[in-house]
């Protein structure tokens, strides 16, 4: 007889810890990683939403806050359906929610000018193309294909569709997309609407009048140019050494990617955040940089003045609200600056070689060592040095520069050991080019024992070519 099986519900009462998260402890987290460019861009905006925030550099002639401007600030936000709470920091590279466009702009006013300046002479490759061809040809056909063309450009100004496949959707002959390609490559800069590297390259050649059979044939072998196979190269071209030399150093002058002269670069200015400085007794000073702090402070005297006045509830609420986040930025500032300098501090006493030697001295330093030195997480640790630099006898390092895993078989840095092995290199002459096998014994003799293979790894992470290679561009340099 099987057994008679009976199923009930129950409820369980557990208790356990679990840690929650307020907004104000993500947005603090996230406050911590952020560059001196994207915290002063924060702080204005914190600023314009909040009436009880002032700055601590604020002139003195400026009138005080009223009732009246504290009830528009409320009318803003009540407009923009959110309450006085901490704004998200802004994402790498993103503007600021809900700044306004004099908060956003004042955070770089003193490069107002040049940039706006800047921004309205900039031309984008379109128009300058295009201003071309209305001057290049009368057939309005051609001008046509010509311009389905150009928005057909890459960044580097090379054409990404064939050339049929134009003349198909266009529904024109072959013959008039290549006339109208030939049109395009005729314009300024050199070398635009190519459909390969080599093309770019006679194109600007033919301009100067320096494309003869050698040539033609040198740019038809480039594969052999990047192996620096020069024997092979002066038989193929049918010219000597110097013939040679003096037509790879012609390529080498001219533009492979034309159309980058028209892309906007994006200007990365680093700032130090920690200075570092020698006091007199030897040691070292770290002390953050004032350029970099915003000195932001709590109107506690507007505060009183407005919770007199206000007699409505939801004023009231406002209120309340701006004081919570006021004081949550004022300490989270405080608490960022404090944090960047102790991570600082630990970076320079593990680093102490190298400020007073430089990067040959450079310690194996991981997020970890600096954590447990200074006993906080590898995370927050993470977070500091993202985007934060230090500055040095008038030298700025990300803060990311001092992390270095060991080389595997030492205590060296591996960032030290590659500046050694391009020292050596460079070093070298015609008659001794140093083999990996013979660069790990050179490092052995001077204390650093690296496996043949690792000097090979890292020789490729420098982008330094086999000493085979270097032996045959030094005997071809000095045949």
């Amino acid at each position: 007889m099987g057994a008679v099986m009976s199923s009930m519900q129950r409820l369980e009462l557990r208790q356990g810890q679990s840690l929650t998260m307020t907004p104000q402890l993500v947005q603090s987290i996230k406050l911590l990683q952020l560059s001196h460019a994207e915290l002063v861009a924060y702080v204005e905006a914190e600023l314009e939403r909040n009436p009880l925030l002032q700055e601590a550099e604020a002139h003195g002639d400026a009138p005080p806050p009223s009732l009246a401007d504290f009830l528009r600030a409320k009318q803003r936000y009540a407009d923009a359906g959110g309450r006085m709470i901490p704004g998200p920091p802004p994402a790498r590279g993103e503007a600021v929610v809900g700044a306004s466009p004099q908060a956003s702009a004042s955070a770089h006013s003193e490069l107002e000018p040049e940039l706006e300046a800047t921004l309205a002479g900039a031309q984008s490759l379109t128009d300058y193309l295009e201003a071309q061809l209305d001057l290049a040809s009368a057939d309005s056909t051609l001008r046509e294909i010509g311009r389905h063309l150009i928005h057909n450009l890459d960044e580097a100004g090379y054409l990404t569709e064939a050339v049929q496949d134009v003349a198909d959707r266009l529904e024109v002959s072959l013959q008039q997309a290549e006339d109208a390609l030939k049109l395009i490559q005729a314009l300024e800069p050199s070398g635009i609407g190519a459909r390969n590297l080599t093309e770019c390259l006679e194109i600007q050649l033919r301009e100067r009048d320096r494309l003869d059979p050698a040539m033609q044939i040198l740019l038809s072998r480039l594969d052999l140019v990047a192996k620096q196979d020069f024997a092979a190269l002066q038989k193929l071209c049918g010219v000597d050494r110097d013939d040679l030399v003096d037509m790879l150093a012609e390529i080498r002058r001219l533009e492979p990617k034309p159309g980058l002269a028209f892309t906007a670069a994006p200007i990365d200015v680093l700032v130090p955040d920690v200075l570092v400085r020698p006091a007199a007794d030897g040691s070292f000073i770290v002390e953050l940089n004032p350029d970099t702090l915003p000195r932001v402070l709590l109107n506690r005297t507007y505060y009183a003045e407005v919770a007199k006045a206000v007699r409505k509830t939801e004023d009231k609420s406002f209120l309340s609200d701006c004081l919570q986040t006021a004081s949550w930025l004022t300490r989270s500032l405080d608490q960022r600056a404090k944090t960047i300098l102790t991570v600082a501090t630990e970076i320079v006493r593990q680093q102490e070689g190298f400020f007073r030697k430089g990067i040959a001295a450079l310690r194996p330093m991981t997020l970890k060592s600096v954590a447990e030195a200074i006993g906080m997480h590898e995370s927050t640790i993470s977070r500091v040095v993202a985007n934060k630099a230090i500055g040095a006898g008038g030298v700025t390092h990300p803060m990311k520069f001092f992390l270095n895993a060991a080389t595997g078989e030492g205590e060296h840095a591996a960032k030290a050991v590659r500046h050694r092995i391009r020292q050596l290199i460079a070093a070298e002459t015609p008659d001794k080019v140093l083999s990996d096998q013979a660069l790990a014994h050179v490092l052995k003799a001077e204390g650093i024992d690296v496996a043949r293979r690792t000097i090979a790894k890292y020789r490729e992470a420098l982008r330094i070519p086999s000493s085979a290679e270097r032996r045959r561009r030094h005997r071809f340099g000095r045949s």
